[in-house]
């Protein structure tokens, strides 16, 4: 009976958050390079409106980047009485949909579409981002699903990005609005300006390692992945999955380069962003290095703090001296057994996953760790990596280099060679 009336009270507040996001959906585009379009050079003068939006639409499919927020599968039958289950789209409009006609070159064109997607992917952040708070985040704490304390965890500090995403990126967003040409034309003193703000995100990232182990663990309790899964069946997750939302952030502050280097590519020699912009490309780069430094030495201490020595001298300096990760994941030996493998900055730690008495995972470490010093890291080309001896880390920062790994050991000095990725 319990269950029936936590069933009906959690299908009741998903029906009403349904409702109340009818507007507010996530974003589900991919990133991807900003691709070069061969079709728009030369200058085209004046461009009509059929020839200005079918430009617009190959800009906008130019420019069209992509998250790591990817839908699941979809069912192999589809019922047409559950319309209302199956993910709503945002509608995707580019710049050229708003105006008429204009007497603007193609590179203008292109300058106009690539700024206007910096804008609009901003307004859909926030979205977002509310959308998260409003059902999940608030809905677990009232029905008692998780912890304050757990959900502090997990969320992070996502309520302080949103303020970050409302100032100066909506000011680019009025300009569109206001003038008369729905036209902008300097962005780069606004971006300047903002920038700084994103130095929040290192606290947000640097949290993520953790959030995503305790959310891992919190599934496995039926009350939460019951709840989770009813979320991303209903219409308003698009399908995705909380974490899907929860990594927006960071997929969309590494999007900031890219967006720049377009602009700066479709920038005339005599716009007064001639000058500003490189300043604010070289500023954001150096947000997103920072960002991904501080990520990757949390997540090295978070991997450190998880291993568990069953021998003191497992306890080699090398370990606790590694200030990154360069990746990790499961290798088997030749017997079939399943290893855990970190290969630190300064060491290779081999391991057997284990759980602690509240169920989290750790590591037992398994014979002795090595020095990287007595390991060979040779680069291999594509066509002979993969197979059984590889692993991909999770957090690599899509840096992956295939490598081939040797180990010299033993007065013979025999070399043992497995190609791992790293």
């Amino acid at each position: 009976m319990r269950k029936k009336v936590r069933r009906k009270e959690y299908t009741e507040l998903l029906n009403q958050l349904d409702a109340n996001c009818s507007v507010s959906e996530p974003s589900n585009k991919r990133v991807k390079p900003v691709a070069k379009s061969n079709s728009l050079t030369g200058v085209i003068t004046p461009v009509k409106t059929p020839a200005l939006k079918r430009i617009g639409q190959s800009i906008s499919r130019s420019i069209s980047f992509r998250t790591d927020a990817r839908p699941l599968p979809p069912a192999p039958l589809r019922s047409r009485t559950k319309a209302s289950s199956f993910p709503r789209r945002r509608n995707s409009q580019c710049w050229s949909d708003t105006v008429e006609s204009h007497d603007l070159t193609a590179k203008e064109i292109k300058r106009q579409e690539v700024i206007y997607e910096l804008t609009q992917g901003e307004k859909q952040l926030i979205e977002d981002l509310s959308l998260v708070k409003k059902v999940y985040y608030e809905p677990m704490l009232k029905l008692d699903i998780m912890t304050e304390s757990e959900l502090g965890q997990i969320f992070g500090t996502l309520d302080s990005l949103i303020p970050l995403h409302e100032g100066n990126p909506y000011e680019l967003l009025v300009c569109f609005q206001l003038h008369p040409n729905k036209t902008v034309g300097e962005v780069g003193p606004t971006l300047l300006n903002w920038f700084p703000c994103l130095e929040a995100y290192v606290t947000y990232c640097c949290n993520q390692v953790g959030a995503k182990a305790l959310l891992d663990h919190k599934k496995q309790q039926k009350r939460v992945e019951h709840f989770l899964r009813l979320c991303q069946e209903s219409s308003f997750s698009r399908k995705l999955d909380l974490w899907n939302f929860l990594d927006l952030p960071r997929s969309r502050l590494v999007k900031y380069p890219l967006l720049l280097k377009e602009i700066q590519k479709c920038t005339p020699p005599d716009h007064p962003d001639e000058d500003t912009l490189p300043d604010a490309l070289e500023l954001i780069q150096s947000i997103v290095a920072e960002v991904n430094k501080k990520t990757g030495e949390a997540e090295c201490q978070f991997y450190r703090r998880g291993l568990i020595y069953l021998e003191e001298s497992q306890r080699i300096t090398e370990i606790h001296q590694s200030r990154f990760l360069y990746c990790h994941g499961e290798l088997k030996t030749n017997k079939g057994q399943k290893l855990h493998v970190f290969l630190f900055e300064l060491a290779l730690v081999l391991t057997r996953p284990v759980e602690d008495r509240e169920g989290g995972q750790m590591f037992n470490v398994y014979r002795q760790p090595l020095p990287n010093t007595l390991i060979n890291l040779e680069e291999i080309p594509d066509s002979e990596a993969g197979g059984g001896g590889t692993f991909r880390g999770a957090f690599t920062g899509g840096n992956d280099k295939d490598r081939r790994m040797e180990h010299s050991q033993g007065s013979n000095n025999r070399t043992h060679s497995r190609p791992v990725t790293v």
